[in-house]
């Protein structure tokens, strides 16, 4: 075993902490007892660049009790739980990650784990799968397939894909309904919320919020920024997202004319410089700036810092930028996932991980079995795991399903449907 991480003397809360979510992924658990049992992940290194705090370590228990030798870094710089990150190197996982990680250190980390040699990989963004195709070429051939946990990392493979760049088969977690509908949507609009309240103590209720992009992390946020009360405005795009945010009763406006109402920015887009200088000379005073995408490129921070005169903390993990103006803008997490990159920021809650989490273990365990004879492109999550992940967490919540009758499902294949 090997690791880098802060001070492994944290181990015992780390511990402690992948405990208490432990207790509350159902799903993952039962998933855990049964690959302990058949042990299909033996004699596989599975490595993963993921946020490596307590939900993902029970992800790693769980590929470990299937047989797997896992090592493991982050895949943001600030995601870390360094309290995690020592107890799961006390249980023998191959960990390189620390909250505050140096760009150095960060790609240091990912080669750190390829160097493990993996079969598998598991990933947040895509780094670690495009780290293989550019800088380590010699482990092309060697790994089976890959997962990814999100929609800049599908979009950046999915391009991969389309210039015939891809080399291994890749399974879409993100594109996943058991994901998407409930991570991406429910996830990423509770942690965001709890995050920007943690770090700003600021009321919700009231307030003119922007949300830039309305696909389902964008609709999500929107929907709970309702919830508790804010003016809600959608920034977007895409001609049929936006008339799905007028439908759903949100104002579509220009990045132009947003920046001139908005009190608080959400980011959601996973693109480049949606919120640019040019609009944020028109930001009023006091304007909070904050991304829930996957990578700190959607806040234009290069125009930000060249357009400030002065920058300072003014709270942890709120950045002061003072404007020729006078005015003040507020970025929260230095423009990283606000969620997750926090120092109080917890992540989704763990119910919601539970679901995400299991269908990395059983996509693992199906590449596993079959990624060899796949073609080097993006798949779906197979139906069937989809289904059971969905299942396993309804029968966690006590909640049944209507059986179909005989009659019914008949009448469902029969094309001489009458009235």
């Amino acid at each position: 075993m090997s690791y880098r991480v802060k001070d492994i003397r944290l181990a015992p809360q780390g511990k402690r902490m992948m405990d208490w979510a432990e207790r509350h992924m159902p799903v993952l658990n039962e998933i855990r007892r049964e690959l302990s049992k058949t042990k299909p992940l033996r004699g596989v290194t599975v490595g993963a660049a993921l946020h490596t705090e307590a939900k993902t370590g029970v992800l790693v228990r769980t590929l470990v009790a299937g047989g797997a030798e896992v090592a493991i870094t982050s895949c943001n710089p600030l995601s870390t739980r360094d309290e995690v990150a020592a107890a799961l190197a006390k249980e023998g996982v191959h960990v390189y990650a620390w909250r505050g990680e140096s760009t150095k250190d960060y790609y240091s980390n990912l080669n750190a784990v390829l160097d493990k040699q993996p079969r598998i990989l598991i990933d947040d963004g895509a780094d670690l799968i495009t780290a293989v195709h550019t800088n380590r070429r010699e482990l092309l051939d060697r790994v089976i397939g890959a997962s990814e946990e999100t929609t800049t990392g599908v979009n950046r493979l999915r391009a991969m894909a389309e210039e015939g760049a891809l080399r291994f088969p890749v399974i879409a977690v993100n594109d996943s309904p058991s994901k998407r509908f409930f991570d991406n949507r429910f996830g990423t609009a509770e942690s965001t919320f709890q995050a920007i309240t943690a770090m700003t103590n600021t009321l919700i209720a009231g307030k003119r919020l922007v949300v830039v992009g309305y696909g389902f992390v964008g609709r999500g946020i929107a929907s709970r920024a309702k919830g508790l009360g804010a003016v809600v405005m959608v920034v977007e795009t895409d001609p049929i997202r936006a008339l799905e945010a007028a439908m759903d009763g949100f104002e579509v406006i220009s990045m132009s004319e947003a920046a001139r109402r908005g009190e608080l920015f959400i980011t959601t887009t996973g693109s480049l410089k949606v919120i640019r200088a040019e609009h944020m000379r028109l930001m009023r005073d006091g304007a909070i700036l904050c991304n829930s995408g996957h990578f700190n490129v959607e806040i234009d921070l290069e125009g930000l810092n060249k357009m400030a005169v002065s920058r300072k903390e003014i709270l942890k993990d709120v950045q002061e930028f003072r404007l020729k103006n006078g005015r003040r803008i507020y970025l929260l997490a230095e423009g990283r996932l606000v969620n997750l990159a926090g120092e109080r920021s917890l992540g989704h809650p763990m119910e919601i991980m539970d679901m995400s989490f299991a269908l990395q273990a059983l996509s693992v365990v199906h590449l596993t079995q079959v990624g060899r004879g796949l073609a080097p492109k993006v798949y779906e999550v197979p139906p069937e795991i989809d289904r059971r992940v969905a299942e396993l967490k309804l029968r966690s919540m006590r909640i049944k399903l209507e059986s179909q009758t005989k009659e019914q499902i008949e009448y469902g294949k029969s094309w001489m449907l009458g009235t």
